[in-house]
């Protein structure tokens, strides 16, 4: 799943004088934006990817269908997930832990602007210490915001784990995928 707050955040649009469906909806369509431009450069790389779509757009993307996604990946493809689950009011996060849990993913790769999970807020509070692994029940006791409470009680419920990490590093996402311990590992 990807998200598309670079271009517009759905939540903000009120400070702008448009309605929060309307503005939910203009987030969706920017993270089609962004999962075709990844889409584009997984491919310059050889990479097989299908996007996938919650809003119909059949000339760019192929519609979620739960089993052709799961045949996909069975071929080995790299699915790349947009316009979040179609609704108005539901996060991206909301939407990875959706298809994650529909499509029986093994984690929830959290890619944010902080290397991992905090005590506090890395940004505002430099006395903050990083977990290496952590809880959901320690997550939701310290009130540590790592995705909307929706999306990361869903992770709970379907033992989701969830792997957060700064995606600004380029060689993370990749270290992840080969084993490597980055961030943080919220787990049951």
């Amino acid at each position: 799943m990807i998200g598309g707050g670079n271009i517009f955040r759905g939540l903000d649009a009120k400070l702008s004088g448009i309605e929060r469906v309307t503005g939910d909806y203009m987030g969706m369509l920017a993270t089609v934006i962004n999962g075709l431009a990844l889409q584009s450069s997984l491919e310059n790389l050889g990479v097989f990817t299908r996007l996938i779509s919650a809003i119909g757009m059949d000339k760019i993307a192929e519609p979620y269908i739960r089993r052709r996604a799961i045949r996909h990946l069975e071929k080995k493809r790299v699915l790349i997930f947009v316009a979040g689950t179609g609704s108005p009011y539901f996060t991206t996060d909301s939407a990875a832990a959706l298809r994650a849990s529909e499509i029986s993913a093994d984690v929830i790769l959290k890619g944010t602007r902080v290397d991992g999970v905090y005590t506090a807020d890395p940004e505002k509070d430099p006395t903050a210490t990083k977990y290496h692994t952590v809880s959901f029940q320690e997550v939701i006791s310290g009130s540590l915001n790592i995705m909307d409470m929706t999306a990361f009680t869903m992770c709970q419920e379907n033992d989701m784990p969830i792997i957060v990490f700064d995606i600004n590093k380029p060689s993370n996402l990749l270290r992840i995928i080969q084993g490597e311990h980055i961030g943080t590992l919220v787990q049951g």
